[in-house]
């Protein structure tokens, strides 16, 4: 079959190009026709331009977009039915290592970061690369989940190597990312206090499930946690690591989420003095996916709580459509832009 691709190919600038692919002799494969795409920071770092002159040169042209659902067009081996609802994962290991999980491989390949991601008319993924989705999910929402699993993911990392001493946490970042790891830490630890901690009061406002909200420069003195989770990410990273340093317990552990494309500067003298245990985590696994989906049929009501990240949807239908669902995207102050993929 020949399957359109939609990838960028200079700043701001998509052309579809054709694939001949063959559906015969290939089992492990299963044929997905995305429906609802999520676009990310680090899409619209290569859809601005703004990835850097030798990346660029490097990854392009590519089809962007690693947050996305679909719906089985075709199963050789007949186990998923057509129409079945699915996440798509974008890691995609070739090796297996018994230590190392396949997230942080340096051989695994991540769609939409240097391989096509699913701007596409139909993806091809291996059968492990797909997770059935709760039948009563928001497409909206789910579309997304990608970005809820880097919360998982972090947080399952932060319960293997952080001691046991839980009563409250405190989540620095007052957008998407804050916003799911503060409420996944409030769902997964009921009887914990979670505070948050950002810049910008109307979006401190929507974390009305959390113990506390704190500008980050009224934060008071006596205010102590025994662990943090940095999502912010940028050159504001350093400002919220070191917030942490200072507000957190002796031998607590402090979670990296956020992403920075600069070397920030961090307090080792008190990480060091307070025993500090410092955790960094990036993008998940096929596992977290499952997690997720877990956490979502375990916690009904955290769906409700993820639509407040819906922000603007848009309807796609042609290329002219893409550029304009990125580049409302850019203009958008809170929440998650979603494509109904329709092209």
């Amino acid at each position: 079959m020949i399957n359109q691709v939609y990838r960028l190919v200079s700043p701001r600038q998509f052309e579809v190009t054709y694939k001949d692919r063959s559906l015969k002799h290939d089992e492990d494969f299963v044929v997905i026709r995305p429906t609802h795409l999520s676009i990310c920071a680090a899409d619209q770092r290569y859809y601005t331009g703004t990835r850097g002159v030798e990346a660029m040169a490097k990854k392009l042209p590519m089809a962007l977009v690693h947050e996305g659902i679909g719906k089985v067009v075709y199963d050789p081996k007949g186990e998923l039915s057509s129409g079945t609802q699915v996440v798509m994962v974008p890691n995609t290991p070739t090796e297996q290592d018994e230590v190392i999980a396949e997230n942080y491989l340096r051989s695994s390949k991540f769609r939409s970061s240097g391989y096509d991601g699913f701007m596409q008319d139909y993806v091809f993924l291996s059968r492990d690369r797909i997770v059935p989705l709760p039948e009563n999910v928001n497409p909206r929402v789910a579309a997304f989940t990608e970005l809820i699993t880097i919360s998982t993911h972090a947080i399952a990392r932060f319960e293997r190597k952080s001691h046991s001493r839980r009563s409250n946490f405190g989540v620095w970042g007052d957008g998407n990312l804050g916003f799911i790891t503060s409420l996944i830490l409030k769902k997964k630890y009921p009887g914990s206090k979670v505070f948050v901690f950002g810049k910008t009061e109307y979006k401190l406002d929507n974390f009305t499930f959390v113990d506390g909200v704190y500008q980050i420069d009224k934060i008071p003195e006596n205010l102590l946690i025994d662990h943090g989770f940095e999502c912010v990410g940028g050159q504001g990273s350093q400002l919220a690591i070191n917030q942490i340093i200072d507000h957190i317990h002796p031998e607590g552990a402090i979670s990296i989420l956020g992403v920075s494309e600069y070397p920030v500067e961090i307090n080792t003298r008190m990480v060091l003095e307070k025993g500090i245990t410092v955790i960094g985590s990036s993008r998940s696994g096929r596992e977290d996916f499952v997690q997720t989906v877990e956490l979502m049929k375990q916690f009904p009501d955290i769906l409700e709580y993820f639509g407040i990240l819906v922000g603007q949807v848009c309807e796609v239908k042609t290329v002219q459509d893409i550029i304009q669902a990125f580049e409302k995207d850019l203009t958008s102050s809170w929440g998650k832009t979603v494509m109904e993929w329709h092209i």
